[in-house]
């Protein structure tokens, strides 16, 4: 499946901006199942400087710093993604559970030991009993570890609410499993941080979802905006995706762009200003079939 992509982000501030810098991740990466062709990334006020290299995660990043004054900061990429098929899991034949968790803990293979990293507490994601405790329904004892996943991300999406005035960037994963509204960026740091918690290595993945406007297709949610899932490292089948917000396992309508510990390691656009004041930031995203 081939797709093309444009992906915009606005911020408009009160008061002018002086100086910013900036770091933007928002080009697709290229996996055994994804490429990428024709990318280009506009950014207005032109960068006074702009340069790409890849961060720790091997995401390609743009960082760039605006040194005139502005009210308004665009940027804008396009690219074509072309998708694969790959043979799909059969999560009721992975390894139990606790075996997966258990080799993480003393990692003998480089495979497992480079995803040992997503194991441990980040920014946004905090192991605890309460996280083991929603899981434990889902992990029952010698159950295969995809299949497990695959339950409690059926849970996720049934027993909590997609809101997008539930919460913020900076709400706590305390308040999304108290109130239990929130929307994709929170649904995957909860399945992060129940994995976590039991010892399972989980990983945060960014990208966009392609956009349905045809009246017999459903609407997947998150798309025409970017898009959070998970991806959950099983031995013999590596790295496996699975969208809570939409209670489904990744193939041809996800595009992946970056991947982290948490949404702290991906954020599409960041950065520090000098002025501005209050901002307001309008963000839009089309995937369209080629």
């Amino acid at each position: 499946m081939n797709y093309r992509i444009s992906h915009s982000t606005i911020y408009e501030y009160d008061e002018p901006v002086t100086v910013s810098h900036h770091a933007a991740r928002v080009k697709p990466r290229i996996t055994a199942l994804q490429d990428r062709s024709d990318w280009s990334l506009r950014i207005s006020p032109e960068p006074a400087v702009r340069k790409m290299r890849s961060d720790y995660f091997g995401n390609r990043v743009c960082f760039f710093s605006i040194q005139e004054l502005h009210r308004r900061l665009e940027v804008v990429t396009e690219c074509e993604v072309s998708l694969s098929p790959g043979l799909p899991p059969e999560p009721e034949h992975s390894p139990p559970w606790e075996q997966v968790a258990a080799a993480l803990r003393e990692p003998v293979t480089p495979e497992a030991l480079d995803a040992q990293q997503f194991v441990f507490d980040s920014t946004h994601v905090r192991m605890s009993p309460l996280l083991a405790e929603l899981a434990e329904p889902c992990f029952l004892p010698n159950r295969p570890l995809l299949d497990a996943v695959l339950d409690l991300n059926h849970r996720i999406h049934t027993e909590f609410t997609f809101d997008t005035k539930a919460t913020t960037v900076a709400t706590p994963l305390e308040q999304v499993l108290e109130r239990r509204r929130g929307v994709c960026q929170d649904f995957t740091h909860l399945a992060l941080g129940c994995l976590r918690s039991l010892g399972l290595a989980a990983r945060y993945v960014s990208g966009y979802l392609r956009t349905h406007h045809a009246p017999d297709r459903p609407h997947l949610v998150g798309a025409d905006a970017t898009h959070a899932w998970l991806a959950v490292f099983c031995p013999g089948y590596g790295w496996v995706d699975f969208d809570p917000t939409n209670d489904l396992m990744p193939q041809f309508e996800h595009i992946t762009v970056a991947y982290g510990r948490d949404f702290a390691d991906v954020s599409p656009v960041s950065g520090i200003i000098t002025g501005g004041g209050d901002h307001r930031v309008h963000v839009a995203v089309h995937v369209k079939p080629i």
